[in-house]
């Protein structure tokens, strides 16, 4: 996609927010932008400045009017917009690769093929497709520590069930959209559950409680349901790695 003339833009959100947003709809450039611009925000220390945040397109910065003058933030917005082509600017550091094993289909999830059917694929190209694809972690919500992950190929761009499946449990990994949702939680969805993983996003007795963060990489290999319990017996990160990417 490439963005707009109408974006990026600035909104204000009551007496002590904005939202910058990069695009009306996801796509890699508007999601890279978010991303890159709430690091900005992050790294300039602005004072008054009290939380920082992004969506999938947008980034979010909410202050205390009674330390900063929100006209004058208003102009640093500006100026701090201006400064860059926020589209093509560099990932935050410090991000993470994570490589989680994953079961794909079995009793476990037992709506691969039904996607895959959607998608058109075959069951094996399905796993490929997925399991090959190297995602973002775009934005985290709907329950705590949760990713929304892509772009997935376009072949993947299939909609929501028109129906609720029952609780999927915690680790589903499900698909719609050209995403992946990986769930924190076990709850009812509208997404297809096309795998299982072992991995524990949300972790409230730690220090990080939640493990993945916007902009981190993720990679789902195949495994068996059987290496997948004793992955899962051994703590909450079911078998996974991470490195820093450079």
């Amino acid at each position: 996609m490439v963005p707009h003339s109408n974006w990026p833009r600035i909104s204000t959100l009551g007496v002590d927010g904005f939202l910058i947003s990069f695009g009306d709809r996801l796509s890699e450039p508007a999601n890279r932008a978010a991303l890159a611009f709430r690091a900005a925000l992050d790294h300039a220390d602005w004072a008054g400045v009290e939380e920082t945040s992004t969506s999938l397109t947008s980034a979010y910065l909410r202050f205390d009017p009674l330390a900063q003058d929100h006209a004058a933030l208003q102009t640093r917005l500006d100026g701090l917009l201006a400064a860059d082509d926020w589209y093509k600017a560099e990932l935050p550091g410090g991000r993470r690769l994570w490589r989680i094993p994953t079961v794909y289909g079995t009793d476990l999830a037992p709506q691969l093929g039904e996607a895959a059917q959607a998608a058109g694929l075959t069951v094996e190209q399905a796993i490929a497709s997925i399991s090959e694809t190297q995602v973002r972690v775009q934005a985290i919500g709907f329950a705590p520590g949760q990713p929304y992950l892509g772009e997935l190929a376009d072949c993947w761009d299939i909609p929501r069930q028109t129906t609720l499946s029952d609780n999927v449990p915690q680790g589903a990994l499900v698909v719609a959209i050209r995403q992946l949702v990986l769930f924190s939680v076990t709850t009812p969805t509208g997404w297809r559950h096309i795998a299982q993983t072992g991995f524990r996003l949300f972790r409230p007795d730690t220090d990080t409680p939640f493990t993945l963060r916007p902009g981190d990489e993720v990679l789902f290999p195949p495994t068996t349901p059987e290496r997948l319990a004793n992955m899962k017996a051994d703590g909450p990160d079911g078998g996974a790695t991470s490195e820093v990417l450079t």
